[in-house]
């Protein structure tokens, strides 16, 4: 898999900030909600202490909050290229952000690594942040109190995000932990991202209900802005979780996924023969479908059962094959043994929404419709 070439998708995505050794880092147009909203929610309670500056300190907060992520995910990116993963791209937007590599060559000892450089990252943040708080002198004038104040919300924004992402659940990076940990055991990487989505969700159970139940059985309510937040919070969260349990169940499905499984057995005529000839064939194999190859032996049309079914019986013996059919793009055919995740990728480059299967020796066995791929890769049915 490969990243998108520079100044395509990413600048549509946000505002490409630079690139750390070919890796675009994009501001999602998303961040810019999450700034004005920390702008507005904590800008009205610094008034009284900052004054005019009550709202140029909440929009630094927000920056804060921008660099710990962009350092969180800037680990990430260097500890995947510490194992020669391909990067490519880190994204800071709404939710935070997320760094784009492939680990297709993973372990769960590296996947491990690269998980946790981001929470480590923070971590050290928070530890940098509070020497600088202990070298500021004593808060005495404005500067230094809005120093003080920065100082202070830097270390609890490093220690929240790094903490939070411990978490041990998809798509929170404690959720390595848990992959690692079934993929070790099982040799599956696959049911490991399951297991991991699974505590992912359970987390997210476990967050409403300490935010929302908690006050109430303690004799209060939430309040209205936690409240939103924590709805965002968890969607953003239960969404992850579900795509990684969703992807994860679909590369376990990929290996048993095979042409020859999947296709409907077919029967093969010419192109040059007549509908007359297609009845013929059809009384031999009342229940195939019907696919055309042409003098080089390829499929080139499937038969439309509606139409041949209505051609008059005096018109029948004069009336070609092709005048029954639907075409199928040149390349529209797979051997047999086609399977897997080269089988989808092959039919995913090709517009129609069936291909004909042949043998060994050409011959066409086999009509493979997308809708049985797409259930058999999805687990659902066609």
């Amino acid at each position: 898999m490969s990243g998108p070439a520079p100044g395509t998708k990413p600048r549509r995505e946000g505002l490409v900030l630079g690139s750390v050794r070919g890796t675009p880092i994009i501001l999602a147009n998303s961040w810019f909600l999450i700034a004005a909203i920390t702008v507005l929610v904590f800008g009205p309670q610094l008034t009284r202490p900052f004054g005019n500056w009550a709202y140029p300190v909440a929009f630094g907060y927000a920056l804060l909050l921008l660099f710990s992520v962009l350092i969180h995910e800037l680990a990430h990116a260097v500890a995947a290229k510490m194992y020669g993963w391909p990067t490519h791209k880190i994204v800071l937007n709404l939710w935070g952000g997320h760094t784009e590599f492939d680990f297709s060559t993973a372990t769960p000892g590296k996947a491990l690594v690269v998980a946790f450089a981001g929470p480590v990252a923070n971590f050290v943040l928070a530890g940098l942040g509070w020497l600088v708080k202990l070298a500021l002198p004593e808060p005495a004038s404005l500067g230094v109190l809005i120093a003080f104040l920065l100082t202070n919300i830097f270390i609890w924004a490093n220690l929240l995000i790094g903490a939070f992402n411990i978490l041990p659940g998809l798509p929170l990076d404690g959720g390595r932990l848990v992959e690692s940990i079934v993929w070790k055991s099982t040799g599956s990487q696959e049911r490991g991202t399951i297991a991991a989505g699974w505590a992912g969700r359970i987390i997210v159970v476990l967050f409403a209900v300490g935010v929302l139940a908690v006050p109430y059985l303690t004799g209060g309510e939430p309040d209205l802005t936690t409240t939103f937040i924590m709805i965002l919070l968890a969607g953003f969260l239960w969404m992850g979780a579900s795509a990684s349990i969703k992807g994860a169940g679909i590369r376990l499905r990929l290996p048993g996924i095979t042409a020859a499984g999947l296709a409907l057995p077919a029967a093969g005529a010419s192109v040059q023969c007549s509908v007359a000839q297609l009845w013929t064939l059809r009384g031999e194999h009342p229940d195939a479908p019907i696919v055309l190859f042409g003098a080089d032996g390829r499929p080139n049309a499937v038969v439309d059962e509606h139409a041949l079914a209505h051609v008059p019986p005096q018109a029948a013996p004069g009336t070609p094959a092709t005048a029954v059919a639907r075409a199928l793009s040149p390349g529209a055919y797979v051997p047999e043994t086609a399977s897997g995740a080269e089988l989808v990728t092959y039919l995913s480059q090709l517009p129609d929404v069936e291909y004909a299967v042949v043998d060994p020796l050409g011959r066409v066995t086999g009509l493979l419709t997308q809708a049985r791929v797409v259930a058999a890769i999805t687990g659902k049915a066609a």
